[in-house]
């Protein structure tokens, strides 16, 4: 331990002084032999010396190698404006927020990252050199923007992201930059599976499946037995791209793997498979479960739930202890329900459509259990004729829907339809129903809003303005709408920008703040035109 000679008149190590220096000089001086006159100056002059002490006795380190070239990206560059414009929205990501929560008029420039990003993806352009530091610590910070971030990094981003560790995330599920080889090369491909890192095999493995299925399912089952559990699991889920029947040998294979996590994954993707196995082993349980009553004088489905969950349910993926809350019974009914094609259910209901399943009244309710899995299995099966019917007509109440209450399975629901009819069902809910719980059914729709939708959001907006109250509760719709409104909107907004008479009762000072609320989405709006025309290239 290096010690100094000080002009306290003793050698102090550097805890020491330290030391003094937390809790002062008067209290505890420096050494034994502190005399009167020791004071602060003198215990800063003891660790300056100390520390040029310490810098002149350290060696230099060893030169380390130098980092390969970067590799090339072919892709073309930015417009000047938009590679202003870049700088400008990461330079404002930390930017702090308005003092007391208030926003402004102001866009929030933020939350215009991602669509920027996904607007210069689309166009195919490639990062700035010099901007992908700044790019990499935004995508850091907040994982929503890594998969844009990183794609408009490309090779590049990757590259760097292996030269900093604090970067390491975009090296996990990547390569970690380096190329893939020539997945029509039988032996670099083999050397990568059985020599490379795990993000590589990773990609490997989905560049090979989406050449050919085939070649990748037989690459995977080389070394299946010998891969780890969390591995499997991450290989097994990359079949999800091109599933098809010819992976069922292997998948039922799978549902004997002793990982868990790695058979209900399996059962899983066997259950999107209507034509599998264990498809029709699920249908034939299910429908002895799920039937038309025959002995009432109207139809009505009947229903008798498993009484247990044997070996071979639980082969096939279903869980035998339920959550916590959840009775044994219902929760084996529902998952045997939900891994069931849903084309069984119009044969076992004498040829009626999916609409006249759904509003078929059920016994001893069981309803929503039973309704609660055909969502689940209409979402997994992505079938849109079920999804229809379940989510029923968009003027209804969440509570008395043919399906479910939920709308977060609602959402889901909605997904699996073509965008424009996505958006028209959410217009109509919104114009039913306003604001209060459209907020989940919002973020799935296409972006930008089709007209419909985006009348419908602001006409909603419009009526709680004038029913006067404060505009925060609806701040979450403003912020998706300053998102996902078209800009083409901004003008027609205009009018709204205005504060008008507060009503008789209207909360104090609401009509200001909505009038400023609509500001900021109007500029937003237009800041949103101007950033889509900076991306086009300029005419030359």
């Amino acid at each position: 331990m290096l010690r100094t000679r000080t002009t306290f008149g003793t050698t102090a190590p550097w805890e020491e002084l330290v030391t003094s220096a937390l809790l002062g000089t008067d209290r505890r001086p420096p050494g034994t032999g502190a005399g009167a006159g020791a004071g602060p100056v003198a215990l800063l002059d003891a660790a300056a010396l100390h520390t040029v002490r310490r810098r002149a006795g350290l060696l230099p380190a060893a030169a380390a190698a130098r980092p390969g070239t970067a590799p090339a990206d072919p892709r073309p560059p930015l417009p000047p404006a938009a590679r202003r414009r870049l700088a400008q929205l990461l330079a404002d990501r930390s930017a702090p927020a308005g003092a007391g929560g208030r926003r402004g008029t102001a866009p929030d420039l933020t939350e215009l990252i991602p669509q920027w990003l996904a607007a210069a993806n689309l166009r195919g352009y490639r990062a700035p050199a010099a901007l992908l530091p700044g790019l990499l610590d935004a995508a850091r910070a907040r994982t929503d923007l890594r998969p844009q971030a990183l794609a408009f990094a490309g090779p590049r981003g990757l590259w760097l992201a292996g030269l900093n560790p604090e970067w390491k995330f975009a090296l996990r599920g990547s390569s970690g930059g380096s190329p893939l080889p020539d997945v029509t090369g039988p032996e670099a491909v083999r050397r990568l599976w059985e020599e490379g890192l795990f993000a590589e095999r990773v990609a490997l493995l989905g560049a090979v499946r989406a050449h050919d299925p085939a070649d990748a399912l037989a690459l995977l089952t080389s070394t299946w037995s010998t891969e780890r559990a969390e591995d499997r699991l991450m290989f097994l889920d990359s079949l999800r791209a091109g599933l098809s029947a010819a992976d069922e040998p292997f998948l039922e294979q799978a549902l004997a793997d002793r990982s868990r996590n790695v058979r209900a994954t399996a059962a899983e993707l066997l259950s999107a498979l209507p034509e599998s196995a264990l498809a029709g082993r699920m249908a034939a349980r299910a429908s002895s479960c799920v039937g038309p009553d025959l002995t009432a004088g109207a139809a009505s489905v009947a229903v008798e739930a498993p009484h247990e969950c044997d070996a071979a349910m639980q082969r096939d993926g279903v869980v035998a202890v339920p959550p916590s809350g959840r009775g044994e019974r219902s929760w084996w009914l529902g998952q045997l329900v939900e891994a069931t094609p849903l084309s069984t259910w119009s044969g076992r209901f004498g040829g009626r459509t999916a609409r006249e399943i759904v509003a078929l009244p059920v016994a001893d309710g069981w309803a929503e259990e039973l309704h609660a899995a055909w969502c689940r299995a209409a979402v997994r099966q992505r079938d849109r004729e079920w999804a229809r019917a379940l989510l029923g007509a968009p003027s209804l109440p969440p509570s008395n829907s043919p399906g479910t209450a939920s709308l977060a399975e609602r959402s889901k629901l909605l997904a699996t339809l073509p965008g424009a009819e996505r958006a028209a069902w959410v217009a109509g809910f919104v114009a039913a129903h306003g604001l209060s719980e459209a907020f989940q059914l919002l973020g799935v729709c296409p972006v930008p809003w089709a007209e419909p939708l985006g009348r419908s959001v602001v006409d909603a907006l419009d009526i709680a303005r004038d029913a006067g109250s404060y505009p925060w509760s609806f701040s979450g719709v403003m912020g998706l709408a300053e998102r996902c409104l078209n800009p083409a909107e901004a003008n027609r907004l205009e009018v709204l920008t205005t504060t008008p008479d507060e009503p008789e009762g209207a909360s104090p000072g609401a009509a200001g703040y909505w009038s400023e609320a609509f500001r900021r989405l109007v500029s937003t709006l237009r800041l949103r035109a101007t950033m889509d025309a900076e991306l086009i290239p300029e005419a030359g």
